[in-house]
């Protein structure tokens, strides 16, 4: 007989961890009692040769197969024994600008993406992220000094984080306006400024700026429609004025349409009594 030599048994025993090409496999379970575990797919976040990145080299890890219950925060506090975590950001699918987004409002962002996700977790120093590709694990998500909520106690926890606070959400709501509003003023400045300017190469830029203001296409096509609309209401409300009017005007439309076909039956007979036959 020909012995077989077992693979390495994963954690829990239940085989060895496959992993894909190139990545490393991090087993984590949702808490001490869950004997089944999941694993987390990395690798160093790495982008083509010549091309730009918003994260930084050698210390972003992409992190594949991330669990519907794992948050930002739980990720940072998993991976935080290899080292300080700058920041996690989960997206839904791989994120083609190689680069993390403008942080948005806390009141007006989107809703989370249900499913696996995968994430970008930048670190303050490049051997953290190493340390991180070297994990064994299993990790514990839910643990008894930070649990992770589940069923009603979720539910009731995110029902309370959607209450938003009308005094912080106008005080963000000032800050915005005040930006858009800078921002505003800098373009109408910077367009003074250019306005009959030539540039290099002799060219004046012309812009639409005038003393009117110009109103966008659809308010100006809506304004145009209502116009339209209270012309003819008026125009219809001057001809049903008096009902005695409209009806004296229909007979006088239907008389002359009776004159004229008269005409009509007249000048064809006429036509028809001077027609005559010649054969040769």
């Amino acid at each position: 007989m020909v012995a077989r030599r077992r693979k390495p048994a994963a954690p829990g025993g239940t085989g060895a961890i496959l992993s894909p090409p190139g990545y490393s496999a991090i087993p984590i379970k949702f808490s001490e009692k869950q004997r089944a575990f999941h694993c987390l797919y990395v690798r160093e976040h790495k982008i083509r040769a010549g091309a730009q990145s918003a994260w930084p080299e050698r210390r972003t890890l992409f992190v594949l197969n991330v669990p519907p219950y794992c948050t930002e925060e739980h990720l940072s506090r998993l991976l935080w024994p290899c080292g300080p975590v700058q920041s996690v950001h989960l997206r839904a699918k791989p994120d083609l600008a190689e680069g993390p987004e403008e942080p948005g409002s806390k009141f007006f962002h989107p809703k989370p993406v249900p499913g696996f996700q995968v994430a970008y977790v930048v670190f303050q120093k490049p051997k953290a992220m190493l340390a991180a590709l070297t994990l064994t694990g299993p990790l514990l998500v839910s643990t008894e000094s930070e649990p992770v909520k589940t069923g009603v106690h979720k539910w009731i926890a995110d029902y309370t984080d959607s209450v938003v606070d009308p005094e912080a959400l106008r005080v963000e709501v000032d800050k915005f306006m005040e930006a858009y509003d800078r921002k505003i003023a800098e373009e109408e400045a910077k367009a003074q400024e250019e306005e009959g300017v030539p540039d290099e190469e002799g060219w004046v830029k012309v812009t639409r700026r005038g003393r009117r203001p110009v109103l966008p296409r659809t308010e100006a096509a809506s304004l145009r429609v209502l116009e339209r609309e209270r012309r003819k209401r008026a125009r219809k409300e001057l001809l049903n004025f008096y009902a005695w009017q409209h009806r004296e005007t229909k007979m006088e439309h239907l008389a002359q349409l009776r004159k004229k076909f008269e005409e009509d039956k007249q000048r064809i007979e006429l036509m028809r009594a001077q027609r005559k036959f010649r054969p040769y």
